[in-house]
């Protein structure tokens, strides 16, 4: 498994397997969305921009999916941020430790070339796979976030989780 940043060429596959039920996975089912946006961030930056960013997930050279990363702020922006990150997963990849390898990557990268002292996800609570594969990744639970989320019709609580820069630079 590798992270690598977004071709041009990868928008087709991401767009396929995140553009149904089936693709993303009910947990992550949002409903139909353009990625017009995506094409034109990988132009202009290679979606590697100061607030935001994302980077395909390679398994056996082929795309397995993606992984994304947001700035978050729990105070002032100048010192209070930190990132949320994501992962979209395609289905033949799933349950098979790519999820948890590629959090943990990213989460190196994240701490390795940002400032950020807080890194974060959330994750539906009925989705154990994905509670597992973080605190693998080195992420500890922090709590429920009550009715957070918007999906298919209702709202769906999520639970927080978060791996801190220890004092060597690292998690």
């Amino acid at each position: 498994m590798i992270l690598r940043p977004i071709r041009e060429a990868d928008i087709p596959r991401i767009e396929a397997g995140s553009s149904t039920p089936e693709g993303t996975g009910e947990l992550q089912w949002f409903g139909y969305r353009t990625f017009h946006m995506m094409r034109e961030r990988v132009t202009k930056d290679g979606y590697l921009g100061p607030e935001a960013g994302g980077l395909v997930v390679e398994y056996d050279s082929e795309v397995a999916g993606w992984v994304t990363w947001s700035k978050h702020f729990w105070g002032p922006e100048v010192t209070s941020w930190g990132w949320t990150i994501g992962i979209i997963l395609f289905p033949a990849f799933r349950g098979r430790g790519i999820g948890t390898a590629a959090q943990k990557e990213l989460t190196d990268y994240l701490f390795a070339h940002t400032q950020a002292e807080r890194i974060q996800a959330f994750t539906d609570v009925s989705n154990v796979a994905e509670q597992r594969a973080l605190e693998k990744a080195g992420y500890q639970r922090e709590g429920v976030l009550r009715r957070a989320q918007w999906r298919n019709g209702e709202w769906h609580d999520q639970i927080l989780y978060a791996a801190l820069r220890d004092r060597r630079g690292h998690i």
